[in-house]
């Protein structure tokens, strides 16, 4: 301290005046608002996770995609099964991006489409849970048939691209994520929020894909999936049921 009480003066050299202080400390440098350069991000983890979990089930659940993946490994490989992987991640992934962009712009617009979209997403729900315990309970009765047909000749590059196409024409991709974005709060979603989102979507979808690739490629693997998948589908029926009625409680309660 100074004889006058005040803080000593920065930066100052020998020879040179004293730079004035103003009753105050100088600062060579100017301090940012609190909170700037941090990631804006809105929402809680647990958003993330319910979507994930029912986004790992619907993957997992036979289908296109599933189909595919495990024929091209079966008749090509490994390396095709993971270009077949590759192509899933991506094209799940361009799926999550467009969707919630393109939604929360018709939320912003027309705030009364989100009660509009929970709906459709309840009915969605119920339609593919009777399907999948429809098939399961096929299984059980021993009438469980799921053709494969295997794509033989395919390279890491004939997979990848294969399986773009089949994403891209894919009806139950566009059915599970208008479901899916009914569950996700994507009005109040920050651009953070949306990144993460379809980071984790696209990760998780060529996790579970790149393990289908590598297990199927060996026929015994495959034939134990075609011989006991009502299983893994009446799990996803009675999974989009619970759902279903969570969303239906939503509603009631909100």
């Amino acid at each position: 301290m100074t004889a006058t009480g005040a803080a000593p003066v920065r930066n100052w050299r020998p020879g040179t005046p004293p730079l004035p202080t103003g009753g105050r400390c100088w600062q060579p440098f100017r301090l940012r608002p609190e909170g700037a350069g941090r990631r804006k991000l809105t929402l809680p983890f647990g958003a993330f996770l319910t979507v994930w979990i029912f986004l790992a089930i619907n993957i997992m659940s036979p289908g296109p995609n599933v189909i595919n993946t495990i024929a091209t490994a079966m008749g090509s490989g490994r390396a095709a099964g993971l270009g077949s992987a590759c192509g899933v991640g991506i094209g799940i992934g361009g799926w999550c991006l467009s969707m919630s962009l393109g939604m929360a712009s018709v939320f912003a617009l027309f705030p009364a489409s989100q009660l509009a979209l929970t709906v459709l997403a309840i009915g969605l729900l119920l339609w593919f849970a009777t399907r999948y315990l429809r098939a399961a309970w096929s299984g059980i009765r021993g009438q469980w048939q799921m053709a494969l047909y295997r794509q033989q000749g395919l390279g890491f590059g004939a997979g990848f691209r294969r399986s773009m196409l089949i994403n891209a024409m894919n009806p139950k991709a566009l059915t599970s994520w208008l479901a899916i974005l009914s569950l996700f709060p994507t009005a109040s979603a920050a651009p953070g929020d949306i990144a993460i989102l379809t980071a984790g979507a696209c990760a998780l979808s060529f996790l579970i894909h790149s393990a289908y690739a590598l297990a199927f490629s060996t026929p015994p693997a495959a034939r134990l999936y075609m011989r006991h998948g009502w299983v893994f589908t009446g799990a996803a029926g009675a999974f989009f049921m619970v759902f279903a009625g969570k969303l239906a409680l939503s509603l009631i309660h909100p």
